[in-house]
């Protein structure tokens, strides 16, 4: 099965960038989509930017103009530049993929921290 891991989780002050990693280990041509999501305290987990079929990019309305999402498949790595950083962007971000192997999968990274300060 494909494994996430992500990385580049930071305290950052308003205005300011981060880049998220996101290592993919396994078997990737099984790989259909991946994106990022966050869950910020006491909410619920939502999406912040989508890769559909490693082309088309779909993203949160709250992020739209700041965030880009992007893949290197030489390195099966997915990244999310964050920037203009908003203290409302504070969260765990998550990265996911979803993947065929004989029936539909999704998975999850463990997740790293974002903490944008005023």
């Amino acid at each position: 099965q494909i494994q996430l891991v992500e990385s580049g989780g930071d305290l950052v002050q308003s205005g300011g960038s981060l880049r998220l990693s996101c290592a993919a280990s396994g078997p990737m041509l099984s790989l259909i989509n991946m994106g990022w999501y966050r869950q910020a305290p006491g909410k619920q987990r939502e999406l912040v930017a989508r890769l559909i079929d490693s082309k088309t990019q779909h993203y949160a309305d709250s992020v739209k103009g700041r965030f880009t999402v992007s893949r290197v498949a030489a390195n099966n790595t997915l990244y999310l530049q964050m920037n203009s950083l908003k203290p409302e962007d504070t969260a765990v971000y998550y990265c996911n993929a979803e993947y065929i192997n004989e029936r539909y999968h999704q998975t999850w990274g463990q997740g790293t921290q974002v903490i944008v300060s005023s």
